[in-house]
């Protein structure tokens, strides 16, 4: 936590995290931390909720408790919740790279919500479309195998030595299988849920239906492999039906986010990487501006031109032709 994820956001947006230990959370696993800027103003409270309990749902999340706002004066409160087992007493929590990556995603949504500037609260930090609201979540991700954050956090609890750049390697190799598999699950979860939304409830099908429909809806958009299931399948769609998250009519919304996010790595790449000067035109023209300007314009003023299909191809391990 310390020498990945708040360096890597020290490293970026000059940004501290300091624990507080006078004040109590709403469980004794949940740490509290000041977020102060680089010239020591308060910016937020981050409450870092990683621990899996018996009363708490399953999943990895970021949530608001506090939104930020000029108008009212407010500064966020923001939490990230993910579900690690809980070591035992006296042992370290020892993570898989997948928990690291997840840490750095929600970190990611945390970040729209801390560092923005916004003078309204319906417009400010992660209050954006669903297409917009997932870009710097993915992107935060790829600072989970930058060689300068490795480096920093990837070391043996016992020893201290780094991590081998052979076993390194194995493990980003290892993030590409069955990435056709996922890509494809995705394309097809992404379609359903269009083609569910683009019925009348006088066309909605009875339950016995419902899996017809399905296959129908899928077949129609060339996707129909029994091989490769949708990610998720009509009567367990709780993103598009639950009414709670948001992703109704909009599931498509996380492969075209990894567009965004890869993209913007690519930028990253192309400009020297993990920099102070980086990271404050990323915090400047993205992160801060929260939904004061449409996504697309505010994609326009940082990345210079429309989104590429190229750099995600490239990260998933596909030829480009």
């Amino acid at each position: 936590m310390h020498d990945g994820l708040f360096y890597a956001a020290h490293e970026l947006y000059g940004v501290t995290f300091t624990e507080r230990t006078d004040l109590v959370g709403y469980d004794p696993s949940v740490r509290i931390f000041e977020v102060r800027d680089g010239d020591g103003s308060p910016l937020a409270l981050f409450l870092a909720d990683y621990f899996a309990r018996d009363n708490k749902q399953g999943g990895a999340w970021e949530d608001t408790y506090v939104g930020q706002t000029k108008l009212l004066g407010q500064r966020a409160v923001v939490v990230n919740c993910l579900n690690i087992p809980q070591p035992a007493p006296g042992e370290p929590a020892l993570l898989t790279f997948d928990q690291v990556e997840g840490m750095f995603h929600e970190l990611g949504h945390a970040l729209h919500d801390l560092l923005s500037t916004a003078r309204y609260p319906t417009l400010a930090g992660t209050n954006v479309p669903e297409d917009f609201a997932e870009f710097p979540s993915q992107f935060n991700e790829m600072w989970a195998r930058d060689p300068k954050v490795l480096e920093h956090m990837a070391r043996d609890y016992r020893t201290g030595e780094p991590i081998p750049a052979e076993l390194l390697a194995k493990v980003l190799a290892a993030q590409r299988v069955g990435q056709g598999y996922e890509t494809l699950s995705n394309m097809e979860a992404a379609l359903l849920d269009l083609s569910w939304h683009e019925i009348s409830p006088a066309q909605a099908p009875p339950a016995a239906g419902v899996m017809a429909f399905e296959a129908q809806a899928l077949a129609g958009n060339g996707l129909h492999y029994d091989a490769v299931p949708p990610r998720y399948r009509s009567p367990y769609f709780l993103h598009i039906f639950s009414g709670s998250v948001g992703y109704a009519s909009a599931y498509y919304s996380y492969l075209w986010s990894q567009v965004l996010a890869r993209d913007a790595g690519q930028w990253f790449t192309d400009h020297g990487g993990l920099t102070r000067a980086n990271g404050e035109v990323f915090r400047a023209k993205i992160l801060s501006r929260g939904r004061t300007e449409e996504p697309e314009v505010l994609w326009q003023e940082f990345y210079g031109k429309a989104p590429e299909i190229g750099p995600l191809l490239d990260y998933k391990g596909f030829p480009r032709s």
